[in-house]
């Protein structure tokens, strides 16, 4: 039976994870198909880019990678005091680098002035950004995502790419 990820990620224990994305289908993530004569590896440029600015953003270190021809390993360090000490305009700077962000918190980032009531919501929603920055949950969804929609382009073909990814706990050394 699978375990969910927020209880398998304690950071207290340790701040080190394995994590693995394995393709579906019979799908080449990258690597030469031996039946076909198709090579796949520029695909694995597309891992590195992502990772590299995946990396740049998140509060998480990829420590190492290996990308395989069917499946991803990483060793993730997530830094969650890292995430802590950014203050809300270094948060929202870095979400907006991977997604647009909401009304608010483009607002915010424009220099107006925010009412009391978007005051709040941009409160709240500054502590789920700091959250997800520091999330592998949310680290591998935007990798696995991109991979997968580029991938399936060019397969020309849709649905999954990836299984739901897995993680193994990394102890560190002492």
């Amino acid at each position: 039976m699978a375990i969910a990820r927020k209880r398998q990620v304690s950071l207290v224990d340790t701040k080190y994870y394995h994590c693995i994305s394995r393709c579906v289908r019979r799908a080449f993530l990258c690597g030469k198909d031996h039946f076909t004569g198709k090579s796949y590896e520029h695909r694995r440029g597309w891992v590195e880019d992502k990772l590299l600015e995946l990396a740049k953003v998140f509060c998480i270190d990829v420590c190492a990678y290996a990308v395989m021809s069917n499946h991803t390993h990483l060793v993730l360090y997530v830094d969650d005091k890292k995430a802590k000490r950014l203050n809300d305009k270094a948060i929202v700077i870095r979400w907006h680098k991977l997604c647009k962000g909401t009304l608010i918190t483009q607002k915010y980032l424009q220099g107006e002035k925010l009412s009391k009531a978007e005051l709040i919501f941009f409160n709240q929603t500054v502590n789920q950004y700091r959250e997800r920055l520091s999330s592998i949950s949310w680290f591998m969804r935007l990798l696995n995502e991109s991979i997968a929609r580029r991938a399936n382009k060019e397969d020309n073909c849709t649905g999954r790419f990836y299984s739901l990814p897995s993680m193994a706990l990394t102890l560190r050394a002492a």
